[in-house]
């Protein structure tokens, strides 16, 4: 009898333990969304033709980029360190054709210029 009188306070008390129920609110920061957003256009960037129109000392890579925003103030110009160097890279473009269109003006005033492809160093 005992038994069966603690099965039933058992069973009784289990099914009052898992019947509970809630609501979860999430708060969110604003500025999550501005970080998104932020990291989309990164990854637009990285699948971008871009035009290199200098490598070397990190000094000269700031005066070339300086030099280069008042050259093509209407484009994205970077800074970037590929071992053991500094390289200047201007531009974002779409295709390859734009990007050879625009390297071919570039190259005036920048003989050295090149093409890089996305996701090429």
């Amino acid at each position: 009898m005992k038994t069966v009188f603690n099965s039933l306070i058992l069973l009784f008390f289990s099914t009052i333990s898992f019947a509970q129920q809630g609501t979860i609110t999430i708060e969110q920061d604003p500025k999550i969304d501005a970080l998104v957003q932020i990291y989309k256009s990164s990854t637009d960037i990285a699948e971008a033709y871009r035009i290199q129109i200098f490598f070397g000392s990190l000094n000269d890579a700031k005066d070339t980029k300086i030099q280069a925003e008042g050259d093509y103030p209407e484009w994205y110009s970077k800074i970037d360190f590929i071992s053991p160097s500094y390289r200047v890279r201007i531009g974002q473009f779409k295709t390859k054709l734009d990007a050879e269109r625009n390297l071919m003006d570039v190259r005036r005033k920048y003989p050295s210029a090149m093409l890089i492809q996305p996701g090429k160093n």
